[in-house]
């Protein structure tokens, strides 16, 4: 092949190195693209001709980095870069109206041009779903299932990563209906399980995937980074009914799930009113007659029982109503030093 006949795609790759980092040292740069310093010159010349704003930058032997222009210019993106921008074009398109049309524009766009590989991994992402925040802290989202079938909590810092193949392999078995095999992490325990996915959901940043668990013959949600050996069987399944609404099936899950700590609260008022007030509650709330309600506060986190139990009694005495509260002393006793400070306190 001639220089001449390599350049088109030598200078795509400079590009996207210069993309790729704020600043490139120009021997560096030369060695990545795999020329002399003298040619690099010359290709962000070339570069430069075509607009795209290349600075240079001084120091030993000099440098460059892609400047801010008057116009934007085309990205280079690898596979995972490609896959990982259409997920989130899909998910915009879902959760907020207000970019949905310029979202769905800029996917469509993105599949015209996308390798032949890599739009299976594409269509398959148009099957996630986007829980819109629901304002309850982090801390308070399910790890792995329990025993009872919710999700059980894991407290961690910051939200774990996603293996990108992992997500495209679920989201095309969910496309497809095609079972999979996996290991799952629940709570130190861990169990090889046979599933057949429905839909992958995104909530608070996390992954989740909603499916029927063969095994257990029974509806399941699990969290993508609890799972190991994840494989496609080749074996398909007819879809089973499923809710209409998977945000609400993930949310009745979070709710039902028992976690480490858990705090039962009476409150002498009506369920509607308490829940206008605390509409994001980590648990569940019922109507226990016309003026009276119960409260189930859980996570795994105890101080965050604690919050959320307090906030409730808060409400209850600013309207003069009653309020009686069942848990263990790890959230009962915090509540009592709270309640005499707040006394002693002028």
């Amino acid at each position: 092949m001639s220089v001449r006949q390599e350049m088109p795609g030598r200078l795509l790759r400079l590009l996207a190195l210069l993309q790729s980092r704020r600043e490139w040292p120009g021997r560096e740069l030369a060695e990545r693209v795999g020329v002399t310093t003298r040619t690099l010159r010359r290709d962000i010349d070339r570069l430069r001709a075509l607009d795209y704003p290349v600075e240079s930058t001084g120091g030993t032997g000099g440098g460059y980095r892609l400047g801010r222009g008057g116009r934007l210019p085309p990205l280079v993106l690898d596979d995972d870069e490609a896959v990982a921008a259409g997920v989130a074009l899909a998910a915009a398109a879902s959760v907020n109206p207000g970019l949905g049309e310029s979202a769905t524009r800029a996917l469509a766009k993105l599949g015209q041009v996308l390798p032949a590989r890599l739009r299976p991994r594409l269509a398959a992402a148009g099957s996630v779903v986007v829980a819109p925040a629901r304002g309850v802290p982090a801390d308070d989202l399910p790890g792995e299932p329990d025993q009872s079938g919710g999700p059980g909590g894991d407290i961690g810092g910051g939200l774990p990563a996603v293996d990108p193949d992992r997500l495209a392999l679920l989201a095309a078995a969910c496309r497809d209906a095609e079972v999979v095999s996996l290991r799952y992490v629940s709570r130190g325990r861990d169990t090889d399980r046979r599933v057949e996915p429905q839909r992958l959901v995104v909530a608070e940043g996390r992954w989740y995937l909603s499916a029927h668990d063969l095994g257990r013959d029974a509806a399941r949600i699990f969290r993508l980074d609890r799972m190991r050996d994840v494989t496609a069987t080749g074996r398909r399944f007819v879809p089973r009914p499923q809710s209409e609404d998977p945000v609400a099936q993930l949310r009745e899950s979070f709710a039902a799930a028992t976690y480490r700590h858990t705090a039962h609260v009476t409150i002498e008022l009506p369920e509607p009113e308490v829940r206008r007030w605390v509409p994001a509650l980590p648990g569940g709330l019922s109507a226990d007659g016309p003026d009276r309600c119960r409260a189930r506060v859980s996570a795994d986190s105890a101080e965050l029982v604690v919050q959320y139990v307090a906030l409730l009694a808060a409400l209850a005495a600013a309207r003069g109503a009653g309020v009686t509260v069942e848990a263990g002393p790890e959230v009962t006793g915090p509540l009592r030093s709270l309640g005499t400070t707040l006394a002693a306190t002028p």
